[in-house]
């Protein structure tokens, strides 16, 4: 049995959205930094369980400083949430706490992960101390560039939008 699933990708500019995406659907990964425009899509199936496979339809919005911009048309369908920010800059999550309610009134149910990424330009122990005097919740802290976690990620939230996922 295979599902499709939409995985609507946001944050701020320059977090590494397009990155993510890019190292877990073809796992390749580029110094050179192009801005989306717009929303850009790409798609990969991922095997849960035995016989059960979810197509992940991710959808790369273009970074924004404000989510209350962002279309309520490209959250339409959407079956999760991956919240990007950059561990090195403090201006991407100074105020996540306010993305975090506006992604909940724009698409209310949605489950969200939050996911710091960078973590290869910061020493770790400085990142969760500095998230934590923000009082951070998160559910990973990826790199793109190696490719720490983000297969993680995408797995997890796959077997999490999978039907049945209690028995996954």
């Amino acid at each position: 049995m295979q599902v499709s699933k939409k995985v609507v990708v946001l944050g701020h500019f320059g977090v590494g959205k397009t990155s993510l995406i890019r190292r877990f659907v073809e796992n390749s990964f580029s110094e050179h930094y192009t801005v989306s425009i717009g929303v850009h899509i790409l798609k990969k199936i991922v095997d849960v369980a035995p016989d059960k496979k979810v197509s992940l339809i991710l959808w790369d919005l273009e970074g924004t400083d404000d989510l209350e911009h962002v279309r309520d048309s490209y959250l339409l369908g959407t079956h999760g949430i991956i919240y990007v920010f950059d561990v090195s800059r403090p201006t991407t999550f100074q105020n996540i706490h306010l993305d975090l309610a506006i992604l909940e009134k724009k698409a209310s149910g949605v489950p969200v992960k939050v996911v710091g990424n960078k973590v290869d330009l910061v020493e770790l122990s400085e990142v969760t101390e500095i998230l934590e005097n923000h009082d951070i919740t998160f559910d990973y802290l990826t790199s793109a560039k190696t490719g720490g976690k983000v297969n993680e990620l995408f797995e997890q939230l796959a077997k999490m939008l999978a039907p049945d996922a209690k028995e996954i």
